[in-house]
């Protein structure tokens, strides 16, 4: 597949993401997975919405400086992930580590249209004090990076003191100049209740220069499922840019250049629809990152999000990624 870059100069590229300097550092969860292959056997892997699209956007561009935000124990798991992100080329410069508590787990389960439901293990996991664990060295080194990226997520399994001390880093960030990426990614059952998850989430939209949010987030928040009325939510806190999706239907790009309505790329062979989200929001700010303009950027992100649905679990195994990613043709700049 190619797709021409339609930049002329009566429509610039939005170029804030082609100043950026230092590492994309995206900041959540990653667990034990483990997938029901069969009656008596079950796959094992790491994942998280964060962890799931820096592994994507570090495959498909690998030229770019990607660091994973969490925290883990000392435990054999937490070891296995710190192998996997260094075979991923991921770098592990903001993962504390802890001997009190270990990383999460999940499991997932699949129904025979790829839709997955999810039983989890994570109360009590390492991840949730990821910003008092940082050293004050590390916490220093935050404020140069490039990009931070956070979830709904990430929000939602934070204990309440550590959520605080979230969000003084946060401004801390934002004050030095790195740019702020959000997706709500809501999940109702990791929030004691709707208003304080409204309450942070609205807080996260007015921090972040980028949103990556789902049209399925206002409706489970807001009861609101139209595509307009979320737009109209979301542009009231003036983010840099905004990419609505709407699952089967198109995406939506609002910046200061004007909307773009971009198709996504349909694929009827679901077998597991985990991480299909994460996939796009990785592959879409690596492009955006890498220079690429947006509707070039969410064509290749939806395009990744389509192929990972392919397989069972939320990463798809790199032999099949890579092979699909060089037979796509970006652009050139």
């Amino acid at each position: 597949m190619t797709y021409q870059n339609e930049n002329t100069s009566d429509n610039p590229t939005v170029d804030f993401f082609s100043k950026l300097s230092g590492p994309l550092v995206f900041a959540g969860e990653c667990m034990l997975e483990l997938v029901n292959k069969s009656d008596n056997e079950l796959g094992k892997s790491f994942a998280g919405d964060l962890y799931n699209s820096c592994v994507y956007l570090k495959r498909a561009f690998p030229e770019q400086d990607i660091e994973f935000m969490s925290c883990l124990g000392t435990d054999r798991l937490s070891s296995e992930l710190i192998s996997r992100l260094d075979g991923e080329g991921i770098s592990t410069g903001f993962l504390p580590k802890i001997t009190s508590h270990h990383i999460g787990s999940y499991m997932v389960i699949t129904d025979d249209f790829g839709e997955r439901s999810f039983i989890y293990w994570r109360s009590d996991s390492a991840a949730k004090r990821m910003i008092s664990a940082l050293s004050s060295e590390q916490s220093m080194a935050l404020n140069k990076a490039g990009m931070f990226f956070f979830s709904g997520i990430s929000l939602a399994i934070l204990l309440d003191e550590e959520r605080a001390l979230f969000w003084q880093k946060l401004e801390e960030m934002q004050q030095a100049g790195v740019l702020i990426v959000f997706d709500p990614n809501y999940r109702p059952q990791l929030w004691r209740s709707p208003d304080i998850a409204k309450m942070n989430i609205e807080k996260a939209f007015q921090m972040a220069d980028v949103l990556l949010p789902g049209v399925d987030d206002f409706d489970k928040l807001y009861g609101v499922d139209d595509v307009e009325e979320c737009i109209g939510l979301c542009m009231q806190y003036s983010p840099k840019e905004l990419v609505m999706k709407q699952g089967e239907k198109n995406v939506i790009i609002v910046n200061e250049q004007g909307r773009e309505i971009v198709p996504i790329v349909a694929n009827d062979n679901v077998v597991d629809t985990t991480s299909a989200g994460d996939a796009f929001n990785g592959v879409y700010l690596g492009a955006r990152v890498s220079g690429f303009d947006p509707k070039t950027s969410a064509l290749a992100a939806s395009a990744a999000a389509s192929k990972v649905i392919e397989t069972p679990g939320a990463i798809m195994p790199r032999d099949l990624f890579e092979s699909f990613w060089q037979s796509y043709q970006l652009p050139n700049l």
